[in-house]
């Protein structure tokens, strides 16, 4: 499904992952939970200079916001170019929360550089 098509998760699930979030994020919030209850995204990384990778995300789906997140990322259909990474789920649907404004910006559906430098254990 579309980032443009995706319906508010219930409040149920949203009220859970309220207090982890401030100001416009929480505005975003229930479409972040809904795109991470579909447990996967298609998207293409924008590389400077050149043309996009291709890349499917997927993880397994949970309630909790201390839960953990498995993040496997697969670029351009090559399962050596995979990666993986684990978070707590609150942080994972914070980063879901910047592909959504990333996407509303740039019409372009991409993980930010703080994804890519967790994913890639680049982290500052």
């Amino acid at each position: 499904m579309s980032i443009e098509k995706l319906q508010p998760a219930d409040k149920g699930a949203v009220s859970v992952y309220m207090p982890y979030y401030q100001g416009t994020r929480r505005q975003i919030l229930p479409f972040a939970i809904s795109l991470y209850q579909q447990g996967s995204l298609e998207g293409q990384r924008n590389i400077e200079g050149g043309d996009g990778i291709p890349f499917v995300a997927t993880w397994l789906v949970s309630k909790l916001p201390a839960e953990l997140t498995r993040c496997r990322l697969q670029f351009d259909g090559n399962a050596e170019l995979s990666y993986e990474v684990l978070m707590a789920n609150s942080e994972f649907i914070n980063h879901l929360i910047d592909v959504i404004q990333n996407f509303k910006k740039w019409r372009k559906t991409d993980f930010s550089q703080a994804f890519y430098r967790k994913l890639l254990r680049n982290e500052d």
